[in-house]
């Protein structure tokens, strides 16, 4: 996966807590950390993932899928990129690469539907966020070939 085209990115840590017995952080912090710059994303672009929830939908992960690169070790300053893709429907896919010192060290990508929060069912992505990724991605950096 490309760096270039990210629309977004937070900053993560890595806490002791999160590291195995060598030293390194444990594989499954890396999709907390995607949902660490998922949640933020959703706070910056669309007034937070609470918001969806207060209307009674609920986006609920899929699919996930991780490559890792390089490990991260305890007190690493990571940076997770996201962007939102491919949204059709009540589905929807975040892209992400954790970066250290500007290098990728993992990339991966999460597939969600919303549905409504009470029965589970399916329902399409509320047109007010659609609209909101819509922007957020149409604002994103482009790449150019060289």
């Amino acid at each position: 996966m490309n760096r270039g085209g990210f629309s977004f990115s937070t900053s993560v840590r890595v806490r002791f807590a999160e590291t195995d017995a060598q030293g390194i952080a444990h594989n499954s912090n890396y999709l907390v950390w995607f949902e660490v710059a998922r949640v933020d994303y959703l706070e910056l672009h669309a007034g937070g993932y609470q918001r969806l929830r207060e209307l009674g939908i609920e986006a609920l992960v899929l699919e996930s899928h991780v490559r890792y690169v390089q490990p991260a070790r305890f007190d690493d300053r990571l940076v997770v990129h996201a962007r939102c893709v491919d949204l059709k429907g009540a589905r929807f896919r975040y892209e992400y690469a954790i970066e250290r010192d500007g290098a990728v060290i993992a990339d991966g990508w999460t597939a969600h539907a919303t549905v409504d929060g009470g029965t589970l069912r399916p329902t399409r992505v509320p047109t007010w966020l659609a609209e909101a990724i819509s922007n957020a991605e149409q604002s994103a950096p482009k790449q150019t070939s060289s």
